[in-house]
């Protein structure tokens, strides 16, 4: 898949929230923690969910999953929901990327919101630093794309950039603690 798919560009969209840091342990350690959503229950919300909605048994991800992120705190966090409650955000896996060290997915089809009015898309990268001892650049990227992104924008662009934070710093936690 190399070199198939990129992330889009912030100013191809309304807004773009991102985020990079340094991670102490090499890359591919950091991309099995990124892909192991089977362990997500312990410091994310996110499940691979069937059409239906139920959980699949096999959480490994793949391009064309299905992955329902739950509750999505605003502003992010594992406890009680922020001021502006709990949310669910549904959508598909669109690039995997083993060789590169990429992953993205993008916001699924919905009847209630049309991707023309509404569209995100979000880019996980890893590089390796060199001459940085087994060091890993983790970069994240959201675009929001459609007439609806000036309401994400407006009520929750904030928010969307603590969490885009959190999944570093979460990821960064977990990658130097150990497995």
């Amino acid at each position: 898949m190399s070199g198939s798919a990129v992330p889009p560009l912030a100013s191809s969209g309304v807004f773009s929230v991102g985020d990079s840091i340094l991670i102490d342990a090499p890359r591919d350690k950091v991309w099995r923690i990124l892909l192991d959503f089977g362990s997500y229950k312990e410091w994310r919300n996110q499940t691979l969910v069937s059409p239906s909605g139920a959980p699949l048994e096999d959480q490994t991800p793949a391009p064309g999953k299905t992955m329902l992120i739950a509750p999505v705190h605003l502003p992010p966090t594992l406890g009680t929901p922020g001021f502006m409650g709990a949310h669910a955000a549904t959508v598909v896996i669109t690039a995997l990327d083993h060789e590169d060290f990429r992953a993205a997915w993008e916001t699924a089809p919905s009847v209630l919101v049309p991707r023309w009015a509404l569209h995100a898309e979000r880019w996980q990268m890893l590089t390796a630093v060199e001459g940085a001892g087994g060091q890993t650049r983790y970069e994240g990227i959201e675009v929001f794309k459609g007439p609806l992104a000036y309401v994400v924008k407006w009520f929750t662009g904030k928010n969307l950039v603590l969490g885009v934070r959190a999944m570093a710093d979460g990821l960064k936690r977990r990658a130097e603690a150990g497995e």
